[in-house]
């Protein structure tokens, strides 16, 4: 079948499902702007979404890949992780070609944002899947007279069979900070990191693509943009204090995040982008 874009309900929510080359498929949310599912040609659900996920807009949904923006985490004074995966995005573009099917969604400031952020901006959110991969860019537009900064995030939730036997690559090296420690920074010594506890970690300047195994499967993560790779896992006792969460959910994600967590700078009618690349391998 050629490449088509179809809209559908998904769990009550208005999204659109992206059919590509040989079966592979993804779903995004009208909600956040947030992709939902990904299925390449091997049938295999590429991303974790929470079978406890919230779906009406009232807390981000748990799973798949929330766009952070303009703040990540909580650095600084906004909701966690910024505002708009909460918010209704609009679909800006359509295409599909004989090897692909691209969404573009669209999102700007209003009075409500203004209201906690007072900074005019348009982001985008692209998704184009291929056959083995998708791309997911987050497009910042400064629209107002003055600069801003933000810091931002693709947070994406990769779904392993199981946790303790996946391995990432790809980090050795790099400079990094433990959310959890009051170590300071330190660097990354090992070559491949395995969970075996709660995991929290940003690492700086990543230029490499990391590379996650879990039992057969193996996927490559590359970024552009976004410097740094977030790192997440909340293990046993922290996936128990998240209501959104199954208590053995943490076993089937781990959280290979693109991230900008120091603030960017972008001035008046100046515009930034940052993507992330899932690929098969």
């Amino acid at each position: 079948m050629k490449p088509s874009i179809e809209a559908i309900s998904f769990n009550g929510i208005e999204a659109l499902r992206l059919n590509g080359p040989r079966g592979a498929s993804a779903i995004i949310s009208k909600l956040g702007a947030q992709v939902l599912s990904w299925v390449p040609p091997d049938g295999k659900e590429r991303l974790f979404l929470s079978d406890k996920a919230v779906f009406d807009g009232s807390v981000a949904m748990r799973g798949g890949v929330p766009v952070c923006f303009p703040q990540f985490a909580e650095l600084g004074d906004l909701p966690k992780h910024g505002f708009v995966r909460t918010r209704a995005w609009s679909v800006c573009t359509e295409r599909a070609g004989d090897d692909f099917a691209l969404v573009t969604m669209e999102i700007s400031s209003d009075d409500a944002t203004l209201a906690i952020w007072p900074h005019a901006f348009h982001a985008e959110l692209s998704l184009m899947l291929e056959a083995d991969r998708i791309d997911m860019e987050l497009c910042i537009t400064n629209t107002g007279g003055t600069a801003l900064s933000f810091t931002a995030a693709l947070h994406s939730y990769l779904r392993v069979a199981q946790v303790e036997e996946a391995v990432l690559e790809g980090l050795k090296g790099l400079e990094y900070c433990d959310s959890l420690s009051d170590a300071g920074n330190a660097l990354e010594t090992r070559p491949e990191l395995t969970v075996d506890r709660e995991v929290d970690c940003v690492y700086f300047n990543a230029k490499r693509p990391q590379l996650l195994h879990s039992g057969k499967q193996t996927l490559a993560m590359q970024n552009q943009g976004f410097p740094d790779v977030v790192v997440w896992n909340p293990f046993v006792e922290r996936c128990a204090e998240l209501k959104d969460m199954p208590a053995n959910g943490w076993r089937h994600m781990l959280c290979v995040e693109a991230a900008a967590t120091r603030p960017i700078d972008l001035p008046a009618g100046e515009e930034w982008y940052g993507r992330q690349t899932l690929v098969v391998v």
